[in-house]
């Protein structure tokens, strides 16, 4: 699992998100993993356990890359312009 500097990171959230190609959350994520489609899924260090074995397993199916990310769920949430801790975003 990469893992990825925080102003790259910035910037490459921000591109994604002008480009409407971000789902957030977990349940989405799972679903979208499930149905096919995504590229990569960006994971907190700090996800709860049940969560991040779900989506390593299915990326792992998949053949989708998981980016485990050191910052936290809030600043994710505010680079994403999001009111909310983001833990799981998935590229579509």
């Amino acid at each position: 699992m990469a893992k990825i500097e925080t102003s790259d990171l910035s910037v490459e959230l921000k591109k994604l998100l002008t480009a409407k190609k971000l789902l957030f959350g977990a349940e989405e994520t799972v679903k979208a993993l499930r149905k096919g489609g995504v590229q990569k899924v960006y994971i907190v260090a700090t996800c709860n356990d049940v969560v991040r074995s779900d989506v390593e397993n299915l990326c792992k199916v998949s053949g989708v890359e998981l980016v485990t990310l050191s910052q936290a769920s809030d600043e994710i949430g505010v680079i994403c312009k999001k009111p909310f801790g983001v833990s799981v975003i998935s590229v579509i």
